[in-house]
């Protein structure tokens, strides 16, 4: 694809906003470590070990805890990148050619951080289990489908339903490659991943008004990202929470992994706790919101 028409398709706006902030210090999180320090406090070893080695789910780690611990990283990623947000509006109008662009990439590495933190939490795979900076289609593919999730984009809440139905079905530890990558899931990620560019555009441009005046600008960023990141990531909980990977009902399999692809859509793979969320298999048909 030539540079021009990468620069003008939303599509391919959003994917490489979303690969660079992936690529930033700090944003990756590390599985393992992860769910032993937010787990500390609430469970035994034993627990903590088989949460590690397997899911939370198949652990058993009761609802309530799982929620308490999600409630706590967002309460810290949304503290952190609203803090970083007003920080980079003080300097105002003189210095937006530098600071817009940061504050973008320091929001989406957050929304990266917290998606991570939810994934891990209602026992979904580890995204980043290779080393380096390189990330495949699948992990582009669910993390697209997830920042879907928290836009409020009903094709990315039944397309995130049915990985999750796939996973739970074959009891995998890893990502469904071809329904991710070549399946019917594939073209709603696309799809997801162009609204998604408008969205970003139009977030962009808000964010440049509130940095226009200094000091004020640092309030109103700062206000601006506290009040769209916390629902956003209270939405991708709620969702993530109501899938079969989140029930304590099944065992992975070491080294099991979904291949299969996705052909035929004769109804919802999900649980209908998950239906009950809007994870429905009819809303792949449906136009995104547009607000």
């Amino acid at each position: 694809m030539k540079q021009g028409k990468g620069i003008e398709n939303p599509e391919s706006r959003f994917s490489a906003v979303l690969l660079a902030a992936a690529k930033l210090p700090g944003v990756r999180i590390n599985r393992e470590a992860y769910l032993r320090s937010a787990l500390a406090r609430h469970c035994s070893e034993d627990d903590i070990r088989r949460a590690i080695e397997e899911t939370p789910a198949a652990a058993g780690i009761p609802v309530e805890v799982l929620d308490k611990v999600a409630n706590d990283s967002i309460r810290y990623e949304t503290g952190k990148v609203s803090a970083l947000s007003a920080a980079a509006g003080i300097p105002g109008i003189f210095a937006l050619p530098a600071t817009v662009p940061a504050d973008m990439a320091q929001y989406f590495g957050h929304m990266l951080r917290i998606a991570q933190k939810l994934a891990y939490l209602y026992s979904w795979p580890d995204l980043f289990s290779d080393e380096g900076d390189d990330v495949d289609d699948a992990t582009m593919g669910v993390l697209t489908l997830f920042f879907g999730v928290m836009f409020g984009t009903q094709s990315a809440n039944a397309a995130v339903g049915k990985v999750a139905g796939l996973m739970a079905e074959q009891v995998a530890k890893k990502l469904p490659q071809k329904a991710l990558t070549h399946g019917a899931i594939y073209p709603i990620v696309k799809k997801v991943a162009g609204y998604l560019g408008v969205r970003m555009t139009t977030q962009s441009f808000a964010t440049t008004v509130s940095k226009a005046i200094p000091l004020i600008g640092a309030a109103v960023s700062g206000g601006l990202t506290f009040a769209t990141f916390l629902p956003m990531a209270k939405r991708l909980k709620k969702h993530l929470a109501s899938l079969p990977l989140a029930e304590p009902s099944h065992r992975v399999m070491d080294g099991e992994v979904v291949d299969g692809e996705v052909v035929e859509d004769h109804g919802p793979l999900a649980t209908p706790r998950a239906e009950r969320h809007g994870a429905d298999a009819t809303a792949i048909a449906r136009e995104e919101p547009e607000s």
